[in-house]
C-alpha cells in the first residue's frame, strides 16, 4: 500500500526525486539514497534543524565506521508537498524523513498538541524539547500515535515563546479587551475570557491583516515575526509569557527504516537525539537575535512580570478540559505526565492546568 501510494504520487507529479531506497556500492562504501524534505524552506527554524543538524550528524556517524554513506535528496521549501500534508508525506513515503507539524494534525495526532492547551507553562526551550523527547520514548500514548501513522519520531521541534505583536501598547490583560488579534488554531483559546476577538491567519498574512485593519496584532514568536517584518505594522511587543510550544517532530517512514541496514538506521536515530539539542540551541540563538534586530528597528517591548502572567492565566476558562474530554484517558495521562515533567525540572507554570482533572 505504501509503495503504491508513492508510485502513484510520482507518476502524477512527474518527479524523479522521490525514488525508493537504493543501495549502491562505491568502492568499499555502500551509498544509501535518502529523500528528505519539508513544507518549509531551510530558513525556517524547523527545516533548518534537518539540513544543518540531522543530515551532517548522520554523515559524521557513518563516516566513523566507513561501511555506508548517504546521498541526500533534498526536497525543502514545499517542492513536494505543502504544510497541510507533512504527516501524510512521511506516512506514505513521499519522503523518507520529514518535518511533521503535529500542530496542524489536531484530528490525527491530538495528543501532541498538549502545550497549546496549557499556555503560561514554560518558556525554557530545552525543557520543552527534553520533556517531549522523553515522553515520546516512554509514554505509549505518545509513541504509539507516531507508529500508528507509520512513522518513527526522531527529534522534537518547538517554537520560541509566544508574545503579542500589536499596533497598540499592552501592559495587562485588560488592554486587549475589544481588540482584534490574529490567533490561528488553538492559540485562539489564549484569548478566551479576555474580551479580545481572535482572527484566523498565518505568518504569511499577519502583515497585511494588521496593515489593513483586519486585526490589530497577532499572537506569535520572534523567529517567525522578524523575517516577515510584521513588527513594522505592529511595533509593540507584549512578552506575555504564553510559553514555548511543542510544534511536532522530525520523523522517518517506518517502512523505509525497516529496509535500511541496521547501522544506518541506528545512525539516523542517534542523529535525531543530537538534532533535538542542536535545535533548542538554535531556536534560543535565533529568537534572541530576532528580538535584538526588531528592537533596533523600533520595536517597543514590555515584559509581563509573574503577577501579570498569573492574572492573564487566571482570566482564562479551563481551556484544557474540553481537550481532555475529547481525548479521554490518554489525554489525561499526557497532561499529567507533562506537568509532572515540568515539576521534576523545578518549573512552576503560572497556572496548574491539572487542577480538578
Amino acid at each position: 500500500m505504501i509503495k503504491t501510494t508513492r508510485r502513484t504520487f510520482l507518476t502524477a507529479s512527474g518527479s524523479a526525486l522521490a525514488l525508493p531506497f537504493l543501495g549502491r556500492r562505491v568502492g568499499a562504501t555502500e551509498v544509501i539514497d535518502i529523500q528528505i524534505g519539508s513544507s518549509h524552506p531551510t530558513t525556517n527554524i524547523w527545516a533548518h534543524a534537518m539540513q544543518a543538524a540531522l543530515q551532517p550528524e548522520v554523515d559524521r556517524l557513518l563516516a566513523e565506521k566507513g561501511a555506508y554513506s548517504v546521498r541526500w535528496h533534498e526536497n525543502y521549501g514545499g517542492t513536494l508537498y505543502k504544510f497541510t500534508d507533512t504527516r501524510t508525506a512521511v506516512r506514505d513515503g513521499i519522503v523518507d524523513i520529514g518535518m511533521v507539524g503535529t500542530l496542524w494534525e489536531g484530528s490525527a495526532m491530538p495528543l501532541q498538541n498538549i502545550t497549546y492547551y496549557t499556555p503560561f507553562a514554560n518558556d525554557d526551550h530545552m525543557a520543552v524539547i527534553d520533556i517531549f523527547d522523553g515522553l515520546t520514548e516512554t509514554l505509549p500514548e505518545l509513541k504509539d500515535s507516531w507508529t500508528a501513522q507509520n512513522m518513527q519520531h526522531l527529534s522534537s521541534l518547538i517554537t520560541d515563546s509566544y508574545g503579542i505583536y500589536a499596533n497598540f501598547p499592552i501592559t495587562s490583560v485588560a488592554d486587549v479587551a475589544n481588540r482584534r488579534l490574529s490567533a490561528p488554531g488553538s492559540s485562539a483559546n489564549w484569548l478566551a475570557g479576555t474580551g479580545a476577538t481572535p482572527v484566523d491567519g498565518a505568518l504569511t498574512t499577519y502583515y497585511t491583516d494588521i496593515q489593513t485593519g483586519v486585526s490589530e496584532g497577532t499572537l506569535s514568536f520572534a523567529s517567525g515575526i522578524q523575517p516577515t517584518r510584521v513588527y513594522e505594522v505592529a511595533p509593540h511587543l507584549a512578552r506575555v509569557g504564553f510559553g514555548a510550544m511543542y510544534f511536532g517532530g522530525i520523523a522517518a517512514n517506518l517502512d523505509f527504516m525497516a529496509r535500511l541496514p541496521p547501522e544506518v538506521a541506528e545512525a539516523i536515530v542517534t542523529a535525531g537525539k543530537h538534532t533535538s539539542s542542536a535545535h533548542g540551541a538554535y531556536v534560543t540563538e535565533r529568537s534572541n537575535a530576532a528580538l535584538t534586530e526588531m528592537q533596533a528597528a523600533g520595536l517597543q517591548t514590555v515584559d509581563f512580570d509573574a503577577a501579570a502572567r498569573t492574572e492573564w492565566a487566571a482570566t482564562l476558562p479551563s481551556i484544557v478540559q474540553p481537550w481532555v474530554e475529547a481525548n479521554g484517558e490518554p489525554g489525561l495521562k499526557v497532561l499529567h505526565a507533562y506537568f509532572d515533567a515540568l515539576a521534576a525540572r523545578g518549573l512552576t507554570p503560572a497556572r496548574d492546568w491539572t487542577s480538578g482533572l
